[in-house]
């Protein structure tokens, strides 16, 4: 059985090498990418400080994202290609780092405590 370890934050890079480090012991062996979201999301989430969100999106269509397995408060369960920034994160095909998302034309307010995002695209076989 895994147990999350408490990792030092007080240097940033040996916090997320650690961090990547259990993220791939609690990954390990489970091929079910739906289960593996859903860990990733509350390792995370239970290990990153100041954090009131973590969790995936999954791109529905050509069009369209829907809400995947998340740790935190409620979520926009759908998002459209090119708005907010998950949505122009895809439609720009490259990861995005927002620190003040109220100053990004086309925010989607799902938290108004939301202040900064991260959105990594990952990619499969069959795209992001």
């Amino acid at each position: 059985m895994f147990a999350a370890k408490a990792i030092d934050t007080s240097d940033k890079a040996a916090f997320y090498r650690d961090l990547a480090a259990q993220l791939k012991a609690l990954l390990e062996g489970e091929g079910d990418s739906i289960a593996n979201a859903a860990n990733t999301a509350a390792l995370i989430f239970q290990m990153v400080p100041d954090l009131n969100w973590a969790g995936f999106y999954f791109l529905a269509s050509d069009e369209e994202l829907v809400l995947g397995p998340f740790q935190g408060k409620p979520a926009c369960v759908r998002i459209a290609v090119g708005k907010g920034v998950c949505g122009t994160a895809v439609d720009l095909g490259t990861s995005m780092l927002i620190k003040d998302v109220h100053d990004f034309p086309g925010h989607i307010a799902c938290d108004a405590d939301s202040r900064s995002e991260l959105v990594v695209l990952l990619e499969d076989d069959e795209g992001v």
